[in-house]
């Protein structure tokens, strides 16, 4: 036996370790669930009241118990993949695409990666945008608060975004998932707070008109085309709002065990689901109860609440506060892969490998790795740039949407699936799975075409 594994038994036999040597992992169900409402309860839940005036009635509400479902079933599946071949007692895929390359072999695991680097860059570039709209939206508040309502109130989002990215570079030295538990406790309490306030808008303004706005079919266009590409585009940002399969083994690598880490993560799964889809039919729902054909496209940041301004104000700020988190939870399935990538190539680099104890006035010590600081800031200020130059919420968040579910929320794990339980082919599962996965490769690919065209057409106005 050679000094590595033995060091990894002692290790283990410690009580500091897991059984890879590991630090002890301490998560459990209600940090599991907080991590996926930070992630999932995030800048889309503003958009669905807009999604859900689109499809109207009928169409809104179906489409996002729809999703919620689909979202459930692929976590079931993906987190039977943490460990392989047994579910329970196997050997431990620290992320997805570690999954998808022990499942599906190495050609998969670079469409997985590539895909789901996409998915979390461009989830990080919404989050910018979505904070400097959010913070441009306080400042309108005590404009039109100040002013009135017909004011010529604008500010400019740029100045915004550069000062998130600032913070989160600083926020950047936490040094990976299995430090941020505050961080989602603290994000998923600021997203219950603005979903509450949201909702609670909602709620008043519809007592308010003494009736409910909208129609069974949603708001009307004047040529079909322009109606399809609205409905397709909504799909998408519906879309977006819920899969967080591309954190899931993340996040249950966090897990300690007994129990096994696949049962707390359905459990975890389940439990946010639900809550998520609660706050998501509420808002969705009540929003455009509220507004009808009015709906704004960001249902806190669009202006159809006006009063009380000193909550909207709070709202925002609670936005913010969610999307300094989220920023991070989205981030850290990059910034680990790179640097497992960089300690791999250079193992005797001290620029990649060494750590330096850092002091500064007022706060407590830290590590700082060089190659961390420099990767992570080029990749903060790459995200805040593009941000900049494409300043398109809904569209933006369609795009996400499709490019995330289906490839990374139900392909992946359906062919995983597949793999590990040895699924006969025309067996019932096997067809039932593959209806499954067409039918949501045409919502993708529906939502796809709707947010370009959206983007396009914002582009050329």
């Amino acid at each position: 036996m050679d000094g590595k594994k033995s060091l990894q038994i002692t290790r283990s036999g410690t009580g500091a370790y897991d059984d890879d040597g590991h630090a002890k992992r301490t998560g459990n169900l209600q940090s599991a669930v907080a991590h996926i409402i930070t992630a999932v309860i995030g800048s889309g839940v503003l958009s669905l009241a807009w999604s859900t005036s689109q499809l109207g009635w009928i169409g809104g509400p179906v489409a996002l118990l729809c999703c919620a479902i689909v979202t459930y079933i692929s976590s079931f599946l993906l987190s039977d993949c943490y460990r392989t071949p047994d579910p329970v007692t196997g050997k431990r895929n620290y992320s997805y695409m570690d999954a998808v390359r022990v499942y599906l072999g190495y050609k998969r695991t670079c469409v997985a990666g590539f895909l789901q680097f996409l998915t979390l860059y461009g989830t990080s570039i919404a989050y910018v945008l979505t904070t400097a709209t959010s913070l441009s939206a306080i400042l309108r508040s005590n404009c039109y608060h100040k002013k009135g309502h017909e004011a010529p109130c604008k500010y400019g989002g740029n100045l915004y975004m550069a000062l998130f990215g600032l913070v989160q570079i600083v926020m950047s030295f936490i040094p990976d998932l299995h430090n941020m538990a505050w961080v989602s406790v603290v994000a998923a309490l600021m997203s219950f707070t603005y979903s509450f306030i949201g909702l609670g808008l909602g709620i008043a303004t519809v007592i308010k008109n003494g009736r409910i706005m909208g129609s069974l079919t949603g708001i009307p266009t004047d040529k079909i085309a322009d109606k399809f590409w609205l409905v397709f585009q909504a799909l998408g940002d519906i879309a977006f709002a819920y899969p967080y399969s591309i954190l899931l083994l993340e996040i249950q690598d966090t897990l300690e065990s007994p129990p096994p880490e696949n049962q707390t993560m359905k459990k975890a799964s389940m439990v946010a689901i639900f809550i998520t889809t609660f706050f998501y039919l509420c808002c969705g729902c009540f929003g455009y109860a509220a507004f009808g054909n009015d709906t704004p496209g960001n249902l806190l940041t669009g202006f159809g609440f006006f009063e009380p301004f000193w909550l909207i104000d709070l709202a925002n700020a609670c936005i913010i506060l969610h999307l300094v988190g989220g920023y991070q939870i989205y981030s850290q399935p990059i910034y680990s892969t790179v640097d497992r990538w960089a300690s791999r190539k250079f193992p005797n680099s001290g620029f990649v490998n060494n750590f330096y104890k850092v002091k500064l006035p007022l706060l407590p010590g830290f590590q700082l790795n060089l190659f961390r600081f420099c990767f992570r800031t080029t990749y903060v200020i790459s995200t805040t740039g593009l941000a900049i130059f494409f300043p398109y919420f809904n569209q933006i968040l369609g795009v996400l949407g499709a490019i995330n579910f289906w490839p990374l929320a139900i392909y992946f794990p359906v062919e995983m699936y597949f793999v590990q339980n040895k699924i006969a082919a025309w067996s019932s599962k096997w067809i039932v799975l593959r209806t499954f996965s067409f039918a949501c490769f045409l919502v993708t690919g529906m939502g796809l075409v709707g947010s370009l065209e959206g983007i396009v057409s914002a582009k050329l106005k």
